[in-house]
């Protein structure tokens, strides 16, 4: 077969959930990470699989990295592992239990990635390098928070985030290929400088590897491959290089043949929008959709590559609970004055230049990320958070893992999770996320600007209410997952009691009739008043008539 008839693409997922939207530290360089290639291969516990306590050995001792930072980097890759959710489950339960930081060390010290795969992941954390010159003309992230409308969110501009433009990953593998391979190639494959020779030779065990961030189809086949069971396959033996005596692959020949067949992604952002279906809503305001563009792809798309964008939604308030949904990776764009329910289990959620807007959204199991939004509020249970250039936001989380501050952030408040719909409690389980631990008011400032912690604040319990989800669903959840912490519930206990005093105080007042009725018109106009002035009416007329909307959010 000829080598035309393979497709081979970089995956988007190791960019979208692993690449953390922050430059990456400096020890991350490609010189480093050889030296760490090589260092791995001659230590126990460090080689196929890589030990935390090696890694934070390794971390801490030789590239000086604070040891949170060096956990943060070891979580967030083994967040993309392939594990079933019981097993999240059962990890949570683990460190819930300890008592003590030994404790959770200890735990911690039994957990191991694959070393390879690990190497390529630190690699790619330079997808958010800030170069200089790039920045100076605004084109690489973090750009300046600028106010000006940028072009719509069309195959290429969606470059301001590179962790969701299918170019900027393509374009980055294809760059540093050479640098790629030779990062997993075994130390006697290297000269004494650390590159390959013509005659080098690459390891299954690298290919394999290498999986991490390429796949691929043959003759435009449905089915996807990962990487090396399409490089192993006979018919491909000669292109891929792969020699059956040696059970290696030639460094030259794999390069040349990976450089030949890598295309464009089809079940990347750039192909959702071009080709993805509009989706329906169950319930949205008629009349200002004309500007929102929602696509998915999930027609086409196997189950791993699920995704749906949406952008420019604005005042309108849309609720969806589907099986399009289910496990996909989300990105909402410059949607303003907007209410957002996404009720189901969600792969990874990313809100960018939204503003004055509330997200609701379903257990998120890998990472939720917000850029460059104003006084926008989410309410999410979400395996990590992490925050750049925002003002003015609340987050209402509950989630296993520190919130992660990163540049250019202003007045982040954090809240409890604070609201639930009937399913919730299942999606939770299918998303593998656990009430405890939950450290929703522990954030971390990662390359914040002094480490400034006045950059946030916890909401003070007297600002604190409940948020009630306005449809009805099929479903056993009936509580906020794992209640509140004592001193909101106290805060919400005194004000319900100020209610009663209230109620029976009218009731002693003993009013006529007419007084009754002069009392009701009274206080509804009080109401009706407060509702403009807080912006909470055009939530309540967004939702009407709620019959309709109700009965299809669980469509």
């Amino acid at each position: 077969m000829d080598q035309s008839g393979v497709l081979l693409w970089v995956k988007a997922e190791p960019f979208i959930v692993g690449a953390l939207q922050a430059p990456a530290p400096s020890k991350f360089s490609l010189h480093y990470l050889r030296k760490i290639s090589t260092y791995v291969r001659t230590r126990e516990g460090a080689y196929p699989r890589l030990y935390w306590s090696t890694w934070r050995h390794i971390a801490c001792g030789k590239l000086q990295l604070p040891k949170d930072l060096a956990w943060l980097y070891f979580e967030i890759f083994d967040s993309l592992a392939a594990k079933a959710p019981e097993e999240r489950l059962e990890w949570s339960e683990i460190l819930s239990n300890c008592t003590s930081e030994d404790e959770v060390e200890k735990q911690r010290n039994q957990l191991s990635v694959d070393t390879l795969q690990f190497l390529l992941f630190l690699y790619i954390q330079q997808l958010n390098k800030v170069s200089l010159r790039t920045s100076l003309i605004g084109e690489e992230w973090p750009s300046p928070r600028n106010r000006s409308q940028s072009p719509d969110l069309t195959e290429r501009s969606s470059c301001h985030n590179k962790n969701w433009n299918d170019y900027s990953h393509q374009t980055f593998v294809s760059d540093h290929l050479s640098d790629l391979l030779e990062l997993l190639l075994d130390p006697e494959q290297l000269t004494v400088s650390s590159h390959s020779t013509h005659s080098s030779l690459v390891s299954r065990e690298a290919v394999v590897a290498l999986s991490f961030l390429i796949e691929g189809t043959v003759s435009r086949a449905k089915k996807v491959y990962p990487l090396h069971e399409l490089a192993l396959w006979q018919p491909l033996h000669a292109e891929s290089g792969f020699s059956k005596i040696s059970k290696t692959f030639s460094f030259y020949k794999l390069e040349a043949w990976l450089r030949a067949c890598l295309t464009g992604n089809p079940f990347g952002t750039s192909a959702c929008l071009k080709s993805g279906k509009k989706l329906a809503w169950a319930h949205q305001v008629e009349g200002t959709t004309k500007r929102a563009k929602i696509a998915c792809n999930t027609h086409v798309a196997p189950r791993m590559h699920r995704m749906v964008v949406m952008s420019q939604v604005y005042k309108q308030t849309l609720a969806k609970s589907s099986d399009t949904l289910v496990g996909a990776h989300v990105k909402i764009h410059r949607c303003n004055e907007s209410f957002i329910y996404l009720l189901s289990p969600l792969r990874s959620v990313t809100i960018e230049k939204c503003r004055n807007s509330t997200f609701v959204l379903g257990p998120v199991q890998t990472a939720l990320h917000l850029h460059s939004c104003d006084s926008v509020k989410v309410i999410a249970v979400c395996h990590r958070l992490s925050i750049s250039s925002t003002a003015g936001c609340v987050f209402h989380i509950l989630t296993p893992t520190r919130p992660l501050i990163l540049s250019g952030n202003h007045t982040v408040t954090f809240a409890p999770f604070h609201t639930h719909y009937p399913m919730l409690e299942d999606h939770m389980a299918r998303t593998g996320l656990a009430t405890v631990p939950n450290y929703w008011d522990n954030p971390m400032i990662v390359c914040g600007e002094n480490s400034d912690t006045r950059v946030f604040r916890l909401l003070p319990p007297c600002e604190f209410y409940v948020f009630i989800i306005p449809f009805e669903m099929e479903g056993d959840t009936t509580e906020i997952p794992g209640g509140l912490p004592s001193v909101y519930q106290k805060a919400l206990g005194q004000r319900e009691q100020k209610i009663q005093i209230w109620q029976k105080t009218v009731k002693e007042a003993r009013l006529t009739k007419d007084q009754r009725k002069q009392f009701q018109v009274l206080v509804e106009n009080k109401f009706y008043e407060w509702l403009i002035n807080t912006g909470h009416r055009q939530q309540l007329d967004s939702l009407v008539p709620p019959a309709a909307g109700s009965k299809q959010a669980a469509g």
